[in-house]
Order: structure tokens, then sequence, then C-alpha cells
């Protein structure tokens, strides 16, 4: 009996920290404890020592040995083989409840001074855990012990030995449950078992995830934001596709496309984004308002980048380059009598016609030339030639027309419109022609 005694000090001493559950099957409870004897009456010391194989979320088996001795020095050694029902199965109470009580029973073989033979036990108690590995049990139980014979006051008396107990346990599992992925949480708890190598997990064996975006932290380039599978944990806050940490631009307005920054697209880079540009294929380098069109400085429908004529005045009809449209009249000559410088009745009905015409049109320019035959000499044909051209002239600007836009040449008879070679063909050399006449509306 004393050798039982050294042998449950001893592992109590050395035990290291387990407690039992799915994951270490095996388990070695041991400790101290007080019992009564109820046909005796008397109280003692006793000790547990168990070696417990996990069975089922409700079912311990225990190879149990128990021990004590009375105030009068005799001693008993209880061995049994016990079954642990347990409350702390997921059904009743968690497997990890603070308080984990159970009911145990089994038949053993109790052994003393002078008798041994077969008794039976019954407990109750719970299951303290301590850490993942070591619980601390405390139970109370009952053992029916045997009938013998023993040396009472000199006198051999019957007794039956009944006892009660009250014990407490420290229990420390070992073994492990299998764990595929090394993470530290056995297959059997284990929601991610196929977890990378050096990846933490939480209790269920699954990747952390702090922000709850369903990317686990390892791969989660923005791991303290929820964000986007896509976009690797990222958050993408206006939604054009680039992820903020990348966006540039993180405020965009909805359905505005973006460039590789998240900025909205400039097609034509100007400065003006496409979705607010009115004229998005401008040429690159070209000023633009703030509709992001070319700048028309004179308003005339030609951007300045087109316009020749870049500063026509308002109202101004302009042609493709921005420049006043021209229109080029046909005027009939004017023809004159021989050595004479006088109108004629239907050369003044032509020039009112065009007095008329210039007089509606905002621009014009006129130029006239003088001309002569080839009769008399030719310093006397050059200032007639001046004063034909003088006459048209003087006659325009009599009925208001501006000799800032009119002008006119002579040539006396150095430029024949045919040859001077009859009277008809000096008739008609007799002339004022305009050599330019052009307006602008």
């Amino acid at each position: 009996m004393k050798k039982f005694t050294l042998l449950f000090l001893s592992v109590f001493i050395m035990g290291s920290a387990f407690a039992q559950n799915a994951d270490s099957k095996w388990a070695i409870g041991l400790g101290p404890g007080l019992f009564y004897n109820l046909d005796k009456e008397d109280l003692g010391f006793m000790g547990d020592l168990y070696l417990s194989r996990y069975l089922s979320p409700t079912f311990d088996l225990m190879l149990k040995g128990e021990g004590g001795i009375y105030s009068d020095g005799i001693d008993f050694a209880n061995p049994s083989l016990n079954l642990r029902l347990k409350f702390f199965n997921g059904k009743i109470l968690s497997e990890t409840s603070a308080l984990q009580p159970y009911l145990s029973g089994g038949v053993g073989y109790m052994m003393d001074n002078m008798d041994q033979g077969i008794n039976f036990n019954a407990g109750l108690g719970t299951k303290i855990p301590i850490s993942p590995k070591t619980a601390l049990f405390l139970e109370a139980g009952y053992i029916h012990g045997i009938d013998g014979e023993r040396h009472i006051n000199d006198q051999l008396t019957a007794v039956h030995d009944n006892l009660v107990k009250l014990s407490g346990i420290i229990e420390f599992s070992f073994g492990a449950g299998k764990d595929s992925d090394g993470d530290g949480v056995p297959d059997r708890r284990d929601k991610c078992p196929d977890t990378p190598p050096g990846v933490q997990v939480d209790e269920d064996g699954c990747p952390l995830d702090r922000d709850g975006d369903g990317v686990p932290d390892y791969l989660d380039k923005c791991p303290d934001t929820p964000g986007l599978a896509k976009f690797d944990g990222c958050p993408d806050s206006d939604g054009d596709g680039v992820p903020d940490h990348l966006d540039k631009c993180p405020n965009t307005p909805q359905g505005v496309k973006v460039d590789a920054n998240g900025c909205p697209l400039d097609s034509d880079g100007d400065g003006v984004p496409d979705h607010l540009d009115k004229c998005p294929n401008t040429p690159a380098g070209v000023q633009v308002d703030a509709n992001g069109c070319p700048l028309d400085s004179d308003g005339d429908g030609v951007p300045d980048y087109l316009d020749k004529c870049p500063d026509t005045p308002a109202g101004v009809q302009v042609d493709a380059n921005g420049c006043p449209l021209e229109e080029t009249l046909e005027i009939p000559t004017i023809y004159f009598d021989f050595d004479k410088a006088v109108l004629k009745p239907e050369a003044i009905s032509e020039l009112d016609k065009l007095v008329q015409t210039l007089s509606s049109s905002r621009e014009y320019d006129i130029v006239v030339g003088g001309h002569t035959c080839d009769i008399g000499g030719n310093s006397y044909n050059m200032k007639l030639s001046e004063k034909r051209a003088q006459a048209v002239v003087k006659y325009l600007l009599s009925k208001g027309i501006s000799n800032a836009y009119v002008g006119s040449n002579y040539y006396g008879e150095e430029k024949p419109a045919v040859p001077n070679s009859s009277i008809q063909n000096r008739r008609m050399n007799r002339r004022v022609e305009f050599e330019e006449a052009k307006i602008r509306k």
C-alpha cells in the first residue's frame, strides 16, 4: 500500500499541463481527497489516480485506482473500471462551458489489511477547464465497500466499508488530433483544413479576416478596411473599378468612365473630362473653353486654331477660314466719247446700281482703271485716262461711297482692250474698267 501511495505522489508532481478532449483522447488524473466510512464513522485521507480514454462527446472510459488510510493506520486500495457520463457534450451544455458537470460509476475490487472483494462506486462532479490540456475536477462520490471482520477494541467485529468521499483531481491530457494543415487547430474542429502554412488562424482554423470582408488578412492588401475580393480586399468607394488606394480621384460620380488612375477620362487631353466635354475630339494643344470646345474669340463659328481672321467683327459672315465672305461684282465697263471724260447716261445708270449694292454692304473694295484709244499724244492720253477714272470715282463719292474703299489707276493708251485698228475698236478702248470690285456683307 505504501508503494501505491508513493506512485500516486510521483505522478502528481511530474504531470504536465494537459486536459482530455476529442483532440487529446488520453488523460491522466490524480489528486488528493477525504473519505468517511459510514460504518466505522471514521475519517481518513485518500488519493485518486486514473488513466482515461475519450470515447465520445458524452462518454469517457477510466481505469481508476483509489487508495486511503484510516486514522487507526489501516489502509485500502480500490482499482476500478469506470464510465464517465458528461453533460458538456454540445447537446446539453457546450464543450467549452466554464463548469462541465458529469456523473461517473463503475465496478472495482477493494483490498484492505484483512479482506478483499468486488464492489461498485458512483460519483457526481464538475470539470473546470484551466488550459487547453489541463482541467480541475471536483467530485463527490460513494464507494460501496466489502464485508469483512476487523479487530475493533480487541474484538473481532464484522464491518462493511461503505465510504463517501470528496476529492480534487488535476487531469492532464496527452496525444493530439490530426492537424493536416499544421495551423494548431485539429481537423475535427478545423473549418478551413487547407490553410497555407504560416497563416494566422482563428479558433475555427480559418485565416484571420480582421475587417470581415471575406478576404483573409494574408491575401488582403487592405486588411483593416472592408473591401472587395476582386481588388484583393481593398474598397472602391466610387465604384469606378479602381480601388481607393490606387484611385487619384476617389469621388468620381457614378457611371463616369475613368482612366487607370480612377480619374474621369479626358480623351482629347484638353483638361475637360469626357463627361463634361461637349467637344471630346479637340486636337491636342488647342485651347478650349469650360465646355471643352476650341476657343472662338470672335464668335464667328470658326475656332481660333482654324480661324485665319480671328478678329472678325461680330455678325460678319465668314468663310470656312473664318474670314469675312467676299463677293466679286461683275460691273459693266463704262465707255466715254472721243476726247471726253464725261459720264454718259447709260454709265450713270450702271453706277447707280453699284451704289445701291455698296450701300447695303459692310465693306467693299473698289478700284477703277482709266483708258484711252491711240489717238493723241501719249502724255495727253495719260491725263485723259486719269480724268475718266476720276469721273467715276467722284460720282461714287457724290453718292456717299467712302473714298477709303475706292481707288483709281490710269493707263492712257497702254492697255487697249482690243487693237486700235478700227473706229469701233477705238470706241471700246475709251473706257473705265473696274479692276477690283469686292464686297463683304
